[in-house]
């Protein structure tokens, strides 16, 4: 016999799992709106295009800004989680560091309008900027480190140049439909390799 109610251990973890599962989603479908319209698209296109109401996404997410805030969190968790998942993946070092660069680019290029739409919250800014650095410079290292252990890229690289260096060639690339950093990313990555 079950000895939990309704509500109580069986039952409630499934459907938690199912919330989470239904969030993600909708932080999914929000963030290729975003890319696609920016952070001002309306939110019966992320609605429509997560499959839900709009009721649903005002109950998670009550503002722009906490929508906003919970797919920039998000996609920095998945960027971070890549990290290892690539490197475990292989081929080598070096190609999961050029993956997961791409996967960085497209962060950095769907995070475009997030001040814009955090311009009153200043601390609440700080505060994410924070939680990317906490997140994904430790990522970059392993990579980094990886690689350099495999012989493939010079040692005595930081990640933190490396990011802020891609985060740079990123810079104007969501007003420009003629400019695609990835080109320019590609090589700065391939440039890492140890000489013969």
């Amino acid at each position: 016999m079950n000895e939990s109610g309704p509500g109580e251990g069986g039952a409630a973890g499934p459907r938690r799992k199912d919330a989470r599962r239904n969030q993600q989603a909708l932080l999914d479908a929000a963030a290729a709106v975003f890319v696609a319209s920016g952070v001002e698209a309306p939110v019966r296109d992320i609605a429509a295009e997560a499959g839900v109401g709009m009721g649903t996404i005002y109950r998670h997410f009550p503002t722009r800004a906490d929508l906003v805030i919970a797919v920039y969190r998000h996609q920095v968790d998945a960027c971070a989680e890549a990290g290892p998942a690539l490197l475990a993946a292989g081929p080598t070092p070096h190609a999961a560091l050029g993956k997961w660069a791409d996967l960085f680019v497209d962060f950095l290029v769907t995070k475009h309008g997030l001040a814009a739409a955090m311009q009153s919250d200043n601390t609440g800014f700080e505060a994410l900027h924070a939680y990317f650095l906490d997140r994904l410079l430790p990522v970059c290292a392993q990579l980094l480190d990886a690689a350099v252990a495999a012989g493939e890229i010079r040692p005595g690289l930081d990640a933190y140049p490396l990011m802020r260096g891609i985060g740079n060639l990123c810079i104007g690339s969501e007003g420009d439909p003629r400019y695609d950093p990835r080109p320019l990313v590609a090589l700065l990555v391939a440039g890492l390799r140890q000489a013969d």
